[in-house]
């Protein structure tokens, strides 16, 4: 019987993280699978200047950092959770809450993982349903939010 390789600590890797295990939560809260997330971006805008007699290049100074897209959540039509927090939005009341992606190696331990603050739902797009094929109804939430933290959690 062939015997496994041990598994490495965080500290041990040389390999990349693979991208598909990951868990969200919302307000400390696991919610449903997703089966995509998007939008984790920050983004330093360039000022560029000119100096006097310096005709070669041009001088780049770091400006305002922003968060320039929207957390994008894609996942399996489960429940009513999303929907209902996205209705919450549009009838007034809206409830701004901690959003976590937690990335997770091949045991599902957190390795890396990134809170988002103040989140809160401005779009929610239902499935495509078409007769000719099977695949899964997919619904899409995007969220807002006030701010990207990493926590580096495996490191």
């Amino acid at each position: 019987m062939a015997r496994r390789p041990p598994v490495k600590t965080p500290a041990q890797r040389k390999d990349p993280y693979l991208s598909f295990q990951f868990v969200i939560k919302v307000d400390g809260m696991d919610v449903a699978g997703f089966s995509e997330v998007t939008g984790l971006e920050l983004e330093t805008a360039v000022e560029q200047f000119r100096e006097g007699g310096q005709r070669l290049y041009e001088q780049q100074l770091a400006g305002v950092s922003k968060f320039p897209s929207r957390i994008v959540l894609k996942r399996g039509m489960t429940s009513r959770a999303l929907w209902s927090w996205h209705q919450d939005v549009v009838q007034g009341r809206i409830q701004r809450k901690k959003v976590v992606i937690e990335l997770r190696d091949t045991v599902n331990n957190r390795v890396e993982s990134w809170s988002f603050h103040q989140a809160a739902p401005v779009k929610w797009i239902g499935p495509q349903l078409r007769a000719a094929n099977a695949d899964v109804a997919v619904e899409t939430l995007e969220l807002v939010h006030n701010g990207l933290v990493p926590d580096n959690a495996g490191r």
